[in-house]
């Protein structure tokens, strides 16, 4: 028992490496080491969605590799691309078809490119430093998968029509039977060729609650296995997290950010979701935190409908610097692109002024430079004398530390905030001006305003 217990302190320790030469000590290098049970390079991190069919005229990887220089400028950390399979042909919805019915999920959609290609530009991100996640469908396929005449099996059987059964209105899918251990073998097995084949850094699940959790936390560790990854459900539930997930979607936040939006509910509204999480979900979880994403662009008009003009900047803000966050950029909102982005049909995304890049830039990089900011850092919500209006919070890790304060309305406020944590010599990280902050000052914010202090 001693020796074994000197062996795991030799293991932990052997994450700092001290330099025989320089007697330095370097610091670990983060595609190896786990935080809190996740990846330690996606703590201070961000996603960005690529949507490859609609980036650029020509819809290819090869198109849009030309793009990555520019988001690495930005910030950008992490690039979520949507899926890159083919897509069934049978019950095709619209032209090209939902990316989301996959017809083999071992091949690259022939419209975006070839398997070359793909590794091409994942090995141009590594290079620059970035992570590449894929999304992955695993509730369901496409309605002409192959697996459909080689296993019928592996699918939920109807009871009426005694056919591979579809799902709510996807009528262009066919729902996966996860009660077939044949299936989540397979499953496993072909998320695993992405890694070994073409060096991804994760996945994004799309609907993953569908999926029973017990498939999860058979298939994350073996995935683990692999490589340091990063696991991402578009799910809302704390189940999934035990499961093995790194990161849940945030669904409740961001439809109560919607409300106070649109000015049905107040700032302190969006405490309750906040105080549901911290009370029902592990300590551990992270949260995937967005103002727009493909599903609510597309469908809802985010965020150029629910969020627009200048009440966008605040919630993005919020998104960007929230406990627990993982935030996300959509395809065009650096731009911003202001229009519903077509799902099923060509619909090619304008860039040129890039208007929001140097904003997202400026909170890209601070979350990666300031620890107070990673998703495990300390949080503090303030109370102020206006909290229907202002949202307020300090975050602190490692002896930084950050103060955001938020105006979620339409009027100017005038805001007084009485707590010492605010007390100090600080630096407004978008107008760069220095301020020594003091207990009951009060703070003027226009309407939708924001200030964010790096002390």
């Amino acid at each position: 028992m001693r020796k074994l217990s000197w062996l795991l302190l030799l293991a932990v320790t052997s994450v700092w490496a001290v330099s025989c030469n320089s007697g330095k000590t370097e610091a670990p290098n983060l595609d190896t080491v786990v935080t809190d049970g996740h990846p330690a390079w996606i703590l201070q991190g961000n996603v960005y969605e690529v949507n490859i069919r609609q980036y650029t005229p020509e819809g290819t990887f090869a198109a849009f590799s030309k793009h990555l220089d520019r988001l690495k400028e930005m910030g950008v950390q992490t690039l979520w691309f949507m899926p890159i399979n083919p897509i069934s042909k049978v019950d095709r919805k619209g032209t090209l078809g939902s990316y989301y019915a996959v017809s083999d999920y071992t091949a690259i959609n022939p419209e975006y490119g070839t398997l070359d290609d793909w590794k091409a530009l994942v090995k141009k991100a590594h290079d620059l430093g970035l992570k590449v996640i894929i999304d992955w469908v695993p509730n369901h396929t496409g309605a002409d998968h192959y697996w459909l005449e080689k296993h019928p099996d592996f699918y939920v059987i109807d009871s009426v029509t005694k056919k591979a059964a579809y799902q709510f209105d996807w009528t262009d899918t066919r729902k996966l039977n996860y009660n077939n251990p044949a299936l989540a073998d397979t499953m496993i097995a072909q998320m695993q060729y992405w890694i070994r084949e073409t060096d991804i850094d994760g996945f994004r699940c799309d609907v993953a609650g569908e999926v029973p959790d017990a498939f999860w936390a058979k298939a994350i560790p073996e995935l683990k296995k692999l490589k340091n990854i990063f696991m991402l459900a578009e799910a809302d539930k704390a189940s999934i997290h035990t499961a093995g997930f790194d990161a849940t979607y945030a669904w409740a936040d961001f439809a109560m950010l919607k409300k106070v939006a649109d000015g049905s509910r107040t700032a302190n509204a969006f405490d309750s979701v906040v105080n549901k999480v911290d009370t029902t979900f592990p300590a551990n979880a992270m949260r995937f935190y967005f103002t727009s994403n493909h599903d609510e662009n597309s469908w809802n008009k985010a965020d150029y409908g629910t969020m627009p003009g200048d009440v966008h900047a605040p919630f993005a803000v919020l998104t960007q610097t929230m406990k627990r966050s993982i935030p996300m950029i959509y395809s065009g909102q650096e731009e911003p692109h202001l229009k519903k982005i077509e799902f099923f049909e060509k619909d090619t995304i304008q860039f040129g002024k890039f208007a929001r890049a140097p904003f997202y830039q400026k909170l890209l990089n601070l979350r990666k430079d300031n620890a107070a900011l990673a998703a495990n850092a300390g949080f503090t919500k303030l109370v102020t004398d206006k909290d229907a209006a202002i949202y307020a919070f300090v975050r602190e890790k490692d002896g930084k530390k950050v103060f955001v304060l938020l105006n979620l309305s339409k009027d100017a406020q005038t805001v007084t905030i009485n707590n010492a944590l605010i007390d100090g010599k600080a630096k407004e990280l978008f107008t760069d001006k220095a301020a020594d902050l003091k207990s009951g000052t009060a703070m003027s914010l226009p309407a939708w305003g924001y200030q964010v202090y790096v002390y």
